[in-house]
Order: structure tokens, then C-alpha cells, then sequence
């Protein structure tokens, strides 16, 4: 009698260490995963920053001209990213608000792409950007737990007709700006979220 007892209780301690394992592994594949997928959105935001000045093609010298005729796409994401913002950041609450502001940049980068495409201008570098974005939404609704896909949001906005190359170029100038600015702020909440979700440093 003793001896099944003994045996039944080496058994249940088993299962205990079995399930925990289970448990760590699961934990860990997850966490590897998320990890990867932070790494792979960072690159998407470095690709977009590399292509965000080849929208207007203009040299700093060049686009001092326009300061006083710039257009203002009001439809454009306003973000935050000051100090005491990244100290309030949770991942299942950033996550979300980066798709938002991925979504709008998407709606303004196909926009921009038609609108350059009507007044015979190269859109390349547009076809570049809309790609990246696109991928980094999708990276965006991976990363997220799917209770959480609930709270991803895109509205297209409504967007000015464009006329003239010119006004295509000042569009592209704020499109640009608004883009770099955005890539900046992108890039660091994503390596705050790594970082709170306990992904190791990088070399």
C-alpha cells in the first residue's frame, strides 16, 4: 500500500513538472516569436526612414524655398512622443495606435501615388513606401493576441484633389516630413515594447 502511494505521489510530481515544462516552452516559443516580430517591424520602419526623403527628391538647400509655401495635410497622425509617453506605454495598447497611425500613412501614401501618377510624376519611391507600411501593418496584427485584434482601427481619410505637379510636390514635401517624424517615433516605441516584453538586447 505504501509502496502505491509513494509510486502515485512520484507520478502526480511528474505531471507537475511536466505541465510546467509545457507551460515554460509555451511561454518561451511565444515570447521568441513576439521577439522576431519586433525585430522585423524595426527593419520595416528603417526601410521606410531610408525611402521617407526620396518622396519630394530635394536637397536641404532645395527645400528651403518652400517654408513659406507649404501645404498641410491635416488628415496626417499627430504623434507623441515625449519622455513621460514612453514610460506610460503597454504593448497591448501601443500596438494598436501604431496600426492606426501605419493605416493613415497607408491612406496617404496611395493617395500621394495616384495623385503623382495623374500629373505624370515617378512614384517609385511611393510603391516602396506603400509596400513597407503594408507589410509593417501586417506585422503589427501578428504581434497583436487576437482578443486584441478587436481594437485595430483604419478610416480613410478624405483627401484634397491634386491639379498640378506642383502641388504634388508640396504634398510630397509634407507627406515626407510627417513620415520621417513618424518613423523616428515608431522605432523607438518598438524597441521600448522589446525591451518591456523581456526580448534580449541585440549585439
Amino acid at each position: 500500500m505504501k509502496l502505491i502511494h509513494e509510486t502515485s505521489l512520484c507520478l502526480f510530481h511528474l505531471l507537475l513538472l511536466t505541465e510546467l515544462f509545457v507551460r515554460s516552452s509555451s511561454l518561451s516559443t511565444h515570447r521568441s516569436s513576439q521577439c522576431g516580430l519586433f525585430g522585423s517591424m524595426i527593419h520595416q520602419v528603417e526601410s521606410l526612414m531610408n525611402l521617407s526623403n526620396k518622396i519630394h527628391d530635394l536637397k536641404k538647400d532645395e527645400l528651403q524655398h518652400f517654408d513659406e509655401v507649404k501645404l498641410k495635410l491635416d488628415s496626417l497622425p499627430d504623434l507623441q512622443h515625449t519622455a513621460r509617453h514612453f514610460r506610460s506605454l503597454k504593448v497591448n495598447e501601443s500596438l494598436p495606435l501604431l496600426y492606426e497611425y501605419t493605416q493613415s500613412f497607408l491612406f496617404h501614401i496611395d493617395w500621394l501615388k495616384v495623385a503623382k501618377t495623374n500629373v505624370s510624376l515617378p512614384i517609385q519611391t511611393e510603391e516602396g513606401a506603400s509596400s513597407h507600411l503594408l507589410q509593417l501593418s501586417g506585422l503589427i496584427k501578428k504581434c497583436l493576441h487576437p482578443q486584441n485584434e478587436g481594437a485595430l482601427q483604419s478610416t480613410a481619410p478624405h483627401l484634397p484633389a491634386v491639379s498640378n505637379a506642383f502641388d504634388a510636390l508640396l504634398y510630397s514635401i509634407e507627406i515626407s516630413d510627417r513620415l520621417k517624424v513618424f518613423c523616428d517615433s515608431s522605432k523607438r516605441v518598438l524597441r521600448y515594447l522589446k525591451r518591456l516584453s523581456g526580448c534580449p538586447r541585440q549585439p
